[in-house]
C-alpha cells in the first residue's frame, strides 16, 4: 500500500509539473541490428523500437521517415531539382553551356542497382501484424491499439535498404573515394510535438527527430572501419583502432559485428570504409576526439594537423555556449561537404587546411544547435545554420588568429546582398520550400548569422553572451522555438524584443537610416526602410573631440548598458529624428561597429569636407 500511495504521488507531482511547464516531449528507445552486404550495398536489418506517448494525446497513426526513398527516379527530391531554377550543383549535371545551363538531375539517371531504399517487410505492433502504407518517404502506420497518454508500446520491424550512389549527404562510393557514408540509412520514427506530426518528405535539407537511446549491431566485412554516432562496445573483439591492445581476427572470419550505443541522441549516423587511418587525442572533459580519413597521402598532414585543433574548437565552445555533455565526437571523412550528425560529423577530406579546420568548426557547433538544442530545422532552419556560423565564425577567428574586427562580415554581406536581391523570402519559409536554393542558403547561414550579431547590437555584447548560455542551459533537449531564443534575450537583458523577431525574422522589412541634414550642432536623422532599429551614432567635432550617442527605439522600452550619451527615444511611427550637440560638428556616422544590418551605408556618414 505504501509503495502504491508513492507512485500515486509520483504520477500527481509529474502531472501538476507538466501542467506548470507545458512542456513535453516524445521518447523512443532504438535497438537495431544490420547485416552490410559490401559487394552490392544492401544491407538486411531488424528494429525494434519502444516509443513512449508523454504527449497529453491519444495517437492512432505513427509516422517513420524512409529517407532513402529519395534517391530514387521519380520522388520529389528528383522532381524538386528538375524544377528549380538553381538546383544543387552537387545533385545535377550540367549538359548545357556554363552560359545557358541545362541541368540534368542525377537521380533522374540512377539504375535500379544505384537506387537507395528503405523496404519495410513487415511491421508489428506489440507483437500483432499493423497496417502501414509507403507515401514516397514516409512510412503511415495505422495502429492496431491507440497509444494512450502516458503509455509505451514496441513496434518490431524487418526491412531491407540499399545505399545508393553518393549524391547528397549519404550514399557510396564518394568523389573521394569512401565506400560508405551511412545517415538516413534507418526507419527512423517522425517527431510528434506541440505543432503534432513531423512527417515531411525528404526533399533535400534539414532534419527533426525524436531523443531516445540507440543499441546498433552493425555486421560487415572485417576489413571496413566504421566511426559514427555512440560509443563502441566491443573494442578489443574489433580492434580497428578503438582498442588499446592489438587485435587480430583470424583468417576465416569474414565479417565483424560492431556494437555501438548511443544515449539521449536524436539520430545514428555511421561511416564505413577499408582504408580509414584512425586517429584519436582527448579533448577538454575527457572527450575522446576519433578522426578517420582515406589513407591518401595527399591529405594525411592536414588531417593531422586538424586534431589539435579540435580539441581547441570543443574547448571554445564549451566556454562560449555550455559543456558538450557525451565522451566522444568523431570527425570522419565523407559524403559531400559537410553535414552535422549525433557525436560526429561527415566532411569531404580533399580541402586545404584553413578550409578543413572551417568545416570542421562549423560541423562541430551544430552539436550544441542541431543535437542538443535540436531545433525544428524543417521550419526553423536558421537558427540551426545561422547560429551555427556564427558561433563557428567567432571560434576560426580565435583558433586560427584571424583578427577580424568583426568576424560575421562575411554573413552581413551574404545578408545584405540577398536583401537587395529582390528573392528574398521570409525566415519562417520551410527549409524546402524556398523558391531559389540562394535565397535559402543567405536566409538559413547569413541572414541567421546576423539575427544573432544584431542582437549583441540591441541589447549589448554583455548581455548576448549570457543570452546564450541561459538559452543553451534552459533549452538543451528541448527542441526550442524562436520564441525561446526571444524571451531568454528578453529575460536577460530587461528590453521587449517581440518587434526584433517579428520584423527581422518573420518578414523581409530591411533596415535603412539616413543622415538627412546637419546644420552647425543640429542631426537631422530619417528611415528610410520598414524596420525600425535603435541607433548608435558617432560624432566629431571641429575642435578634434569625439562624442558617442546612442537612441533608444521606444518599443524596446529601455536601452542596451552604454557608455554613449543616451538621447531621447525613437519612436517606429516617426519618420524623422533631431538632436542637438553642445559643439559645433565635423562629421557624423550611423552605426559605426556596422552591426546594424543597414542595407545602404552609403547615406549613414556626413563630414564637412564632404561639403
Amino acid at each position: 500500500m505504501r509503495k502504491i500511495t508513492s507512485f500515486l504521488a509520483l504520477i500527481i507531482t509529474f502531472s501538476l509539473t507538466a501542467q506548470n511547464t507545458g512542456y513535453w516531449q516524445q521518447h523512443v528507445d532504438y535497438t537495431m541490428e544490420i547485416d552490410m552486404n559490401v559487394e552490392n550495398y544492401q544491407y538486411d536489418g531488424t528494429q525494434k523500437l519502444v516509443y513512449t506517448n508523454n504527449s497529453p494525446d491519444t495517437l492512432d497513426k505513427v509516422f517513420y521517415h524512409l529517407q532513402f526513398n529519395a534517391f530514387q527516379p521519380g520522388s520529389d527530391m528528383d522532381i524538386r531539382l528538375q524544377n528549380i531554377a538553381d538546383p544543387d550543383g552537387r545533385m545535377v549535371k550540367n549538359i548545357g553551356t556554363k552560359e545557358a545551363p541545362i541541368y540534368e538531375s542525377r537521380i533522374a539517371k540512377l539504375k535500379p542497382d544505384e537506387i537507395g531504399f528503405i523496404k519495410v517487410n513487415s511491421l508489428k505492433q506489440d507483437g500483432k501484424d499493423v497496417k502501414h502504407e509507403v507515401i514516397g518517404t514516409i512510412l503511415k502506420v495505422t495502429l492496431n491499439t491507440p497509444i494512450l497518454p502516458g503509455a509505451k508500446t514496441v513496434f518490431d520491424m524487418n526491412f531491407k535498404g540499399q545505399v545508393p550512389l553518393q549524391i547528397r549527404r549519404s550514399g557510396r562510393n564518394s568523389e573521394e573515394g569512401v565506400a560508405l557514408s551511412m545517415a538516413q540509412w534507418y526507419p527512423k520514427l517522425a517527431e510528434y510535438d506541440f505543432e503534432g506530426w513531423q512527417a515531411n518528405q525528404y526533399i533535400a535539407r534539414e532534419f527533426h527527430g525524436v531523443w531516445g537511446n540507440f543499441d546498433v549491431k552493425i555486421t560487415i566485412d572485417k576489413n571496413y572501419t566504421i566511426g559514427g554516432s555512440g560509443y563502441l562496445q566491443n573494442p578489443d573483439e574489433i580492434g580497428h583502432g578503438y582498442s588499446e591492445n592489438e587485435v587480430i581476427h583470424k583468417k576465416k572470419t569474414k565479417k565483424l559485428t560492431w556494437h555501438f550505443k548511443a544515449p539521449n541522441v536524436h539520430d545514428f549516423t555511421w561511416a564505413a570504409d577499408p582504408d580509414y587511418i584512425h586517429d584519436k587525442i582527448k579533448g577538454e572533459n575527457d572527450v575522446t576526439l576519433h578522426f578517420l580519413y582515406k589513407n591518401d597521402k595527399e591529405i594525411i598532414e592536414n588531417w593531422k594537423k586538424l586534431q589539435p585543433k579540435t580539441a581547441e574548437l570543443l574547448s571554445y565552445f564549451n566556454k562560449h555556449i555550455g559543456q558538450y555533455p557525451y565522451k566522444q565526437y568523431s570527425v570522419i571523412q565523407g559524403g559531400d561537404g559537410g553535414m552535422e550528425y549525433a557525436m560526429c560529423t561527415l566532411i569531404t577530406g580533399g580541402r586545404n587546411f584553413g578550409s578543413l579546420v572551417g568545416v570542421t568548426a562549423h560541423e562541430l557547433a551544430h552539436s550544441w544547435f542541431q543535437f542538443l538544442l535540436a531545433t525544428n530545422e524543417i521550419k526553423h532552419e536558421w537558427m540551426d545554420e545561422g547560429f551555427t556560423s556564427y558561433f563557428s565564425s567567432l571560434a576560426m577567428n580565435d583558433i586560427l588568429n584571424q583578427n577580424k574586427e568583426n568576424p560575421s562580415a562575411g554573413s552581413y554581406r551574404g545578408y545584405l546582398r540577398l536583401a537587395k536581391s529582390g528573392i528574398e523570402e521570409p525566415l519562417t519559409t520551410y527549409a524546402d520550400h524556398y523558391t531559389y536554393n540562394y535565397a535559402y542558403s543567405n536566409s538559413a547561414y547569413s541572414k541567421g548569422a546576423v539575427f544573432l550579431a544584431q542582437l549583441g547590437y540591441i541589447i549589448g555584447e554583455e548581455n548576448l553572451q549570457k543570452t546564450i548560455k541561459k538559452y543553451y542551459n534552459d533549452f538543451k533537449f528541448k527542441h526550442p522555438t524562436p520564441n525561446d531564443i526571444k524571451r531568454t534575450a528578453e529575460k536577460v537583458s530587461g528590453l521587449q524584443l517581440d518587434w526584433y523577431l517579428n520584423y527581422f525574422a518573420q518578414t523581409t522589412a530591411t533596415i535603412d537610416y539616413a543622415i538627412d541634414s546637419v546644420k552647425t550642432n543640429e542631426v537631422h536623422l530619417k528611415r528610410i526602410g520598414k524596420m525600425p532599429m535603435p541607433i548608435d551614432l558617432k560624432v566629431v567635432y571641429t575642435d578634434g573631440t569625439e562624442e558617442n550617442f546612442y537612441i533608444p527605439l521606444r518599443m524596446m522600452l529601455g536601452g542596451k548598458p552604454t557608455t554613449a550619451t543616451i538621447l531621447n527615444d525613437w519612436s517606429w511611427v516617426a519618420p524623422t529624428y533631431t538632436f542637438s550637440t553642445k559643439k559645433t560638428i565635423k562629421s557624423v556616422e550611423i552605426n559605426p561597429s556596422k552591426l546594424m544590418a543597414d542595407v545602404d551605408d552609403t547615406n549613414n556618414s556626413f563630414s564637412l569636407e564632404k561639403e
